[in-house]
């Protein structure tokens, strides 16, 4: 038995996933890294089991009413867990954030500042005292009520909606209509309205021409469509919508993004005319601090935002709490880097690593003291320097009295750490086994680990031949966030690696390449969203894989003595399914005050199939068990169906020989979503020209992972395409051709290309931020 102050996390038979009944000690109050190769089981350790156990132990001293408002993950597989403290988690979310969504919002800065205006801004005379929420433009309160509180309003104009006045309407003048029937059907509708739809656009009357496009009427008409031989045309009432009503109301409601892209090129974003940008209404902008409104102090940098209430002298104790309050919140995120930021500017337009960031520094505000704090790649999207500040925050974490656990594969936190836990050998049912728990150096000693080769090994990369452009693309100049004018050149037929600190403008650049661009021929971008959003879509479905796989069940002898189609072998639709489950594989099960449970279907025992469909076989498996296979050993399985054999070479090829061929697409990371999609590239057979991009492809992956990747990106170079990576991890850009560094810092202290060449003339470089971890990595060949 151990005593109550036994500074160790006992972990006792983990089963979660791929474990194979893991026993590992892990001392509490220091940072302890988790790694092993993607698929290994690390985070399976890490988040199904230590995380998710001490979740499961906090609600159970929760009342079970409301227990039932919270989203919980279930029990874990394990025997026991001794010594586990509460757990906070901080895992990559992926999600899109909305345009509403600010640095001021998920720091919960705006809110301090709210209060501040509130409380302690100053009125015009007579105004009465506004509520907190009268200052945010996310509120009916707050927002500006011509706008709604975003900001900008979209217009159009003639010029936009008629391209090319000397057209007739019938010959198409008005270029923002739709097409195919729907496009006639206008045409006729204006026709019968008595609107000459045969004379050129031009030389229709002004009044005749804004009433076209602008009016907001609707007027129904019988219309009479020309008669064709053989077919037969009532009359049919048509109501009448003006271009710019069409543009709008698809631009607003569409769900195609296709029609909403082609809705925007007829409109024409303007600062809103009533609130001037600023999204709030006349009375929030009334109230100023330090002579400033509350839209002026959220557009300036964090820094400077500081400096502004520094300064500022106030004599209630209310705007005294409340603006020692702001600076503390403010002093931890310049801390990690990102005074640049300012709390108005918009979520969506800051890199993964930012964001990440941002989130750990609300944390480190929380002053916690005596949890586990779990993170997910707190590494991921950050440059080599960005991850020397993201350590001192760790340590300042540990240094509170929390125990720190993080899944990791950068070699750099990995040696910063106080213990390591590697998982192993391999991933999938290959992995699942903890090789090594202890002090860093001595993973030395495990021949098996397949992260000690990257961990121990000083020697230099092999130097690379650099390849020679076959031509140059020119993008910009671009004038985009925080990018003034800025051209980049970019090889054909090479491999390009953009770095750069986080926020310095590479994704910005890189989101500038377009097939409209000379040179570009076919443009493919990679990217990590996810391949689905339902556990319906997996592996199989998205790669086209299972298609061939039902063709071959229902080439069977006994499929085709039944009658069963291809369709009879698709979970997705009535027939071949189990429909007490609807083809799920699990049912809901309610249980009152507790959470409701998924169990496994009690008709197909999670197979998803009826009696009759498992009946068939393919080499004595069914549908459901050839689901169950992993991508290895469906290879061997299907070795002689070359359709089959092609798609999950590729699958092989990057490294996603571990998962299963029915995984649901819920349960894949963003890098196993990325490596999907580039896997179902590599599959189609193409003759060189094509531009690749790929936006930081070596995220969530190990060394060994990344090694395997790298090598399939330059075969796709050596077959005649052009590669473009956005990249932080050194040993991929010192192995590129080419390499563009922006910087030299983030926000506006970048947005500048500081270096461009090949990797030794880079590392050399001398106002670079990434020379001399790219120097490191060359190994001395820069010299």
């Amino acid at each position: 038995m151990h005593s109550p102050h036994d500074p160790f996390v006992r972990v006792r038979g983990a089963r979660e996933h791929n474990l194979q009944s893991v026993d590992v000690d892990i001392p509490r109050d220091v940072l302890t890294v988790f790694t092993g190769v993607s698929g290994s089981g690390k985070s399976s350790l890490a988040f199904g089991t230590i995380y998710a156990e001490a979740q499961r132990r906090y609600f159970e001293s929760v009342a079970p009413y409301a227990r039932r408002l919270i989203h919980q993950v279930g029990a874990p597989k394990v025997g026991e867990i001794t010594g586990l403290p509460p757990a906070v988690s901080l895992q990559q979310r992926r999600s899109a954030p909305t345009s509403r969504s600010s640095v001021g919002t998920v720091t919960t800065l705006s809110n301090s500042l709210r209060m501040l205006f509130s409380r302690a801004g100053r009125y015009p005379e007579g105004a009465e005292r506004l509520d907190s929420d009268a200052f945010s433009p996310n509120t009916t309160a707050g927002a500006c009520p011509e706008c709604h509180g975003l900001g900008r309003v979209h217009r159009t104009t003639e010029e936009l909606l008629v391209p090319d006045p000397s057209l007739s309407i019938r010959e198409g003048a008005i270029a923002a209509w739709p097409g195919a029937w729907q496009g006639k059907n206008l045409r006729d509708v204006l026709d019968a309205l008595g609107h000459d739809v045969d004379r050129p656009w031009r030389e229709l009357p002004q009044r005749d021409r804004d009433w076209i496009l602008f009016t907001d009427e609707q007027p129904v008409v019988t219309v009479h469509p020309v008669r064709e031989a053989g077919r037969i045309h009532r009359p049919y009432q048509g109501t009448y919508m003006s271009a710019r009503r069409y543009v709008l109301k698809t631009f607003a409601d569409s769900k195609s993004q296709t029609l909403r892209a082609r809705a925007e090129r007829f409109l024409a974003s303007a600062p809103c005319p009533a609130c001037g940008g600023s999204r709030l209404r006349p009375e929030a902008l009334a109230v100023t601090l330090a002579g400033r409104t509350i839209a002026e102090l959220a557009a300036l940098p964090l820094s400077g935002l500081a400096d502004v209430l520094a300064a500022e002298r106030t004599s209630s104790e209310t705007a005294r709490v409340l603006t020692e309050d702001l600076l503390a919140r403010i002093a931890t995120v310049t801390e990690l880097g990102l005074g640049y930021l300012s709390p108005d500017r918009a979520t969506p337009t800051l890199s993964a690593g930012e964001l990440q960031r941002l989130r750990l520094a609300t944390q480190l505000r929380s002053g916690l003291f005596g949890v586990v704090y779990v993170l997910d790649e707190p590494s991921a999207g950050l440059h080599p320097a960005d991850t020397e500040a993201l350590l001192t925050v760790l340590d300042r974490l540990k240094e509170a009295g929390n125990s720190v656990f993080v899944v990791e594969h950068h070699l750099d936190v990995m040696r910063h750490a106080d213990w390591l836990v590697d998982v192993g050998p391999q991933a999938g049912e290959h992995g699942g086994h903890v090789l090594h728990s202890g002090p860093v150096a001595e993973l030395a000693d495990v021949p098996e680990s397949a992260t000690a080769r990257f961990l121990f090994d000083e020697s230099p990369s092999p130097v690379r031949e650099v390849r020679p452009a076959r031509g140059w693309l020119k993008v910009g100049p671009v004038t985009r966030h925080n990018l003034r004018e800025v051209t980049a050149e970019i090889p054909l037929g090479a491999f390009t690696a953009v770095t750069g600190v986080s926020g310095s403008g590479k994704s910005t650049l890189v989101g500038e390449i377009t097939e409209e661009l000379p040179g570009v021929g076919r443009l493919v971008r990679v990217d990590q969203k996810p391949i689905g959003r339902t556990p319906r879509s997996n592996l199989a479905t998205y790669t086209g894989l299972f298609d061939v796989v039902r063709k071959v069940f229902a080439a069977t002898d006994t499929a085709k003595e039944r009658g069963y189609g291809v369709g009879r072998f698709s979970f997705n639709v009535a027939g071949g399914r189990c429909e007490t489950c609807q083809g799920e594989g699990f049912v809901s099960v309610e249980l009152l005050f507790l959470p409701s449970t998924y169990a496994p279907c009690p008709d197909c025992a999670g197979a998803r199939y009826n009696p009759e469909t498992l009946e068939v076989t393919y080499r004595g498996r069914n549908i459901a068990e050839v689901l169950d296979l992993t991508v290895e050993s469906a290879a061997d399985f299907f070795a002689d169906t070359p359709p089959v054999v092609r798609s999950l070479r590729t699958l092989l090829d990057v490294g996603l020989g571990y998962l299963r061929l029915g995984q649901p697409a819920t349960e894949l990371s963003g890098g196993e979503a990325q490596r999907i999609k580039l896997a179902g590239e590599l599959q189609r057979v193409r003759r060189g020209h094509t531009l690749y991009l790929l936006d930081e492809p070596t995220t969530g992956l190990h060394p060994a992972d990344a090694e395997l990747l790298t090598h399939r990106l330059h075969e796709l170079v050596d077959a005649g395409n052009s590669v473009v990576v956005v990249e932080h991890d050194m040993a991929m850009v010192a192995v590129a051709d080419h390499v563009i560094d922006l910087g030299p810092g983030g926000g506006d202290r970048g947005g500048r290309i500081v270096a461009t060449g090949t990797p030794a003339e880079v590392s050399r470089a001398e106002n670079s931020r990434t020379a001399p971890y790219l120097a490191r990595a060359l190994g001395g060949q820069g010299d």
